[in-house]
């Protein structure tokens, strides 16, 4: 310790540890598992942890879901959200909700629907890292990936 520091009781202080960055994926079931798309969702998860740790994981499906799917999904780390509502709303809901709570740093949309244009503006707002999905080049929203700071398709 230096004699400044002994002088004025500072402590030399330790390098705090940087907290993980949080991730939230929310994936529009209805408008990803297509028959034109062949989406996976172990890929899904993996692109998702390349932006930091993965606090979130849902799939967001309608009451005409399969049972199949809906296990599968569970099987694979995501919560399972289904409603007999609009299932558009519900995720967007849910993912304002994560952003305005700063449960996520980096909120991920998996989608072709251009009605989450606006929840990736909001969280830009508010210095929320955003990345937008495309289920496929065909299911790709131009909208939906000009709002958002990072645009991926799949393959």
């Amino acid at each position: 310790m230096g004699l400044l520091q002994r002088l004025f009781g500072a402590e030399q202080s330790a390098e705090q540890p940087i907290p993980p960055t949080q991730v939230g994926l929310f994936v529009d079931g209805p408008n990803v598992f297509r028959d034109e798309f062949d989406v996976d969702l172990d890929e899904l998860r993996e692109l998702a942890a390349e932006e930091g740790d993965l606090s979130v994981t849902r799939l967001y499906l309608n009451e005409h879901a399969t049972p199949a799917l809906i296990q599968a999904a569970e099987a694979r780390g995501f919560r399972v959200i289904t409603t007999s509502g609009d299932v558009d709303v519900r995720l967007a809901v849910d993912a304002t909700a994560a952003v305005v709570d700063r449960t996520v740093d980096v909120l991920i949309i998996v989608s072709r629907d251009t009605d989450f244009k606006p929840v990736l503006e909001r969280a830009a707002e508010r210095g929320i890292r955003t990345v937008a999905i495309a289920p496929g080049e065909f299911g790709r929203s131009d909208a939906l990936q000009n709002a958002a700071h990072t645009a991926m398709t799949l393959d």
